[in-house]
């Protein structure tokens, strides 16, 4: 995950396709979706001014 973090802090974009990184819709609309693992995500919301990691866990978890 840290490597992840970091590409995202350098704004190093897109990201590699390993991540699967995609937008979130509903609720939580304006916020990504990386794949740290499989079934590890790392949800995050980025602006042209702030990078902010909201919430880590599995799907499960984090939708329900």
């Amino acid at each position: 995950m840290k490597y992840l973090m970091t590409l995202l802090i350098n704004n190093t974009l897109p990201l590699p396709a390993v991540y699967k990184d995609h937008p979130l819709q509903g609720s939580w609309k304006g916020y990504r979706d990386a794949h740290v693992e499989p079934d590890w995500i790392l949800i995050y919301k980025l602006t042209d001014k702030l990078l902010r990691f909201e919430r880590t866990g599995t799907h499960a978890a984090l939708f329900g």
